[in-house]
């Protein structure tokens, strides 16, 4: 998503995925969504299209933005996993969605602890004394 990507009148969606066979986890994290130059006084309403706990696809609206009285918001990194699809439901825009995208490579899960330690291989503590009045 970075730099970010633009909604209009002729492009009116932006889906953001990542390879099926890629096993990294992914947050996508939108921060500003802003009208820009060449936008109507007009409602322009953003949604977010995803899936839901039981994989059913759901949509969001996450921003009604009208360039006389709220031309920007700020969405504080809200999260996503994706894939995600952002939608401009109404409107003509132009609108810009900017924010980040990071991506964390899980553990080698090949890694085992070596179990092959016996107990003779382990040191033995001294006893505890009591101590001396």
């Amino acid at each position: 998503l970075l730099p970010g990507c633009e909604l209009t009148a002729s492009t009116k969606s932006y889906t953001f995925q990542v390879d099926e066979e890629d096993d990294s986890d992914h947050i996508l994290a939108l921060s500003v969504v802003c009208l820009t130059d060449g936008a109507k006084d007009e409602c322009n309403v953003v949604e977010v299209i995803g899936r839901n706990h039981e994989n059913q696809e759901i949509a969001v609206p996450v921003a009604n933005l009208k360039l006389s009285c709220q031309p920007l918001l700020s969405l504080d990194n809200f999260k996503l996993q994706p894939p995600v699809t952002f939608r401009l439901a109404a409107g003509s825009g132009p609108v810009h969605l900017a924010g980040w995208h990071k991506i964390m490579h899980r553990e080698d899960a090949s890694f085992e602890e070596d179990d092959d330690l016996s107990e003779e291989d382990e040191e033995e503590l001294p006893s505890i004394m009591p101590a001396k009045k």
